[in-house]
């Protein structure tokens, strides 16, 4: 049997996730995908403060976001907070219920996953290329 080489047009997984979801089962279920799918580091905030908190001591290479925590409703302020990082910022996955209810200019800023969704689809999304944001792209169109 003939083994075919990965693709190399996907990127690799992020060594370290940081999943902002106040579901506990939700978390966890989600990390130990995760953690399956080869991630190397997982890590649970149920709550924005938590979230923030862990932003300040070390900065993840991806964030999975619920968007409508119980301690805050917007949970899109991480998102715009995680924006002011710059172009090495952690790339986003807003998960939600509501997708209606994210405003435009935060949706942009990352891929959205409309709950309950398959956590292969979330594996999926974290291995494609990074989203390049509007600087990015109106810089290389300037060249």
């Amino acid at each position: 049997m003939t083994q075919h080489p990965k693709s190399t047009a996907r990127a690799q997984l992020p060594a370290h996730v940081l999943v902002v979801e106040d579901d506990a089962v939700l978390g966890l279920t989600i990390e130990q995908a995760l953690l399956d799918a080869g991630v190397a580091r997982v890590a649970l905030s149920p709550s924005t403060e938590e979230a923030l908190r862990h932003l300040r001591e070390e900065q993840p290479e991806a964030i999975v976001l619920d968007v409508h925590l119980a301690d805050r409703d917007d949970g899109w302020a991480i998102a715009e907070l995680v924006r002011t990082l710059g172009p090495d910022s952690p790339r986003i996955i807003f998960s939600t219920g509501a997708p209606q209810d994210i405003p435009e200019d935060i949706a942009a800023l990352g891929y959205i996953l409309e709950k309950p969704y398959d956590a292969a689809v979330l594996i999926d999304l974290l291995r494609q290329p990074r989203r390049r944001g509007i600087m990015s792209r109106l810089r290389g169109a300037l060249r």
